[in-house]
């Protein structure tokens, strides 16, 4: 008989999330791009709001009813067929503890977000691993590693830490060769970034089939990556299902007022959007320019870039030096990334002092 608690066997399994750093090895704190928070902060209708936030001692509103009906009229939605969450990841961990268990497959892309193993280890499913298509989304791939076990296809939107993107074609392609009974997650973390006229049908998909459940997060566009808030949208068995598990109240007073009133300003949306495809093109066209070094950005419609570094410059040797000049990026050799950094998209003089620090090290390094 064991002489203390013991865990289910699959949860030995499980790496804890590691989160983007704020400072380096030495203790000291230095401009973070590592986590693909907003440079530009939150809307000014967000701090006007923190001032008439409803007293800390009453329970917040255990449904969210005015976000969920600003999110629906924003996006043409029925409300009722939204869930919010604390942060995405919460819901992304339900849907799989709802529909997968221990004998079950949850499918992801390899260089896919970290937290998709968790959540389906977490539950004791067994996370299949799909190859990649050049760092992206293979869609042949995904549907080749389907089998009867198979009950969960996780796909981020643009992808995390990659940046990758698949086109409304591709993804309603994966959908149509997806058995009914296997549930299609679209984790929309980075969709705010992705131009209007690019959109790839996902909020179309879940509001016409019952096994699509798109996912969004208020930490990145919107700058409330402190507040904790996300939301889903599904079918209304699926919505139903989620709101069993979630957590109850778990969205504080603070976290419903303040993404409301990011919601009431698009403009603020819509500007970080600009800035951002602004400046990562800007940066994107620099380190080409370092290609000869062996350097590489690859295509991201994110907030952030993934740059490869396959000459004398190795990732890691970029990541110190980057951090010797005040900066702290997302150095990735636990997702099989180690020549790879994820560099969040900041302000132009942040981007332009990463552009000349790799200079620097590419001269140096030879």
């Amino acid at each position: 008989m064991a002489n203390s608690p013991t865990p289910k066997p699959w949860i030995s399994g499980i790496h804890t999330y590691i989160a983007g750093k704020s400072a380096g090895a030495d203790g000291r704190p230095l401009i973070k791009l590592s986590a693909n928070e907003n440079p530009l902060g939150c809307s000014p209708a967000v701090l006007a709001a923190r001032e008439h936030i409803a007293h800390p001692s009453l329970y917040p509103d255990p449904d969210s009813h005015a976000l969920r009906r600003a999110l629906g009229s924003l996006h043409g939605i029925d409300p009722t067929r939204i869930v919010c969450g604390t942060g995405s990841g919460e819901l992304l961990a339900v849907a799989a503890s709802a529909f997968a268990g221990p004998g079950d497959e949850v499918l992801y892309v390899r260089y896919g977000f970290s937290l998709y193993d968790i959540v389906a280890r977490r539950c004791g499913a067994t996370p299949v691993v799909v190859p990649d298509l050049d760092y992206g989304t293979d869609v042949d791939a995904v549907i080749a590693h389907l089998t009867e076990r198979t009950r969960l296809v996780f796909i981020a939107n643009p992808n995390n830490p990659t940046g990758s993107f698949l086109p409304r074609a591709e993804l309603a392609r994966l959908h149509a060769a997806l058995p009914g009974d296997v549930l299609l997650v679209l984790d929309q973390a980075y969709g705010e970034f992705v131009a209007t006229e690019e959109d790839d049908g996902s909020l179309e998909l879940a509001a016409v089939h019952d096994n699509v459940l798109v996912t969004r997060t208020f930490s990145k566009a919107y700058g409330l990556a402190g507040e904790r808030v996300g939301w889903a949208t599904g079918a209304p068995e699926l919505v139903e299902i989620l709101n069993r598990l979630r957590g109850p109240f778990n969205l504080s007073n603070s976290a419903q007022a303040t993404a409301l009133a990011a919601l009431g300003d698009q403009n603020f949306v819509e500007h970080s959007r600009r800035e951002n495809a602004k400046e990562r093109a800007r940066f994107v066209s620099a380190v080409e320019a370092l290609g000869n070094h062996g350097l590489r950005a690859l295509p991201s419609e994110a907030n952030f870039v993934l740059v490869l570094f396959n000459g004398k410059l190795t990732a890691e040797a970029a990541y110190q030096g980057l951090a010797d000049a005040g900066y702290i990026t997302r150095w990735l050799p636990g997702q099989g990334l180690p020549h790879g950094l994820r560099i969040t998209i900041g302000t132009a003089p942040q981007m332009d002092d990463i552009v000349a620090a790799l200079h620097r090290l590419t001269q140096a390094a030879g």
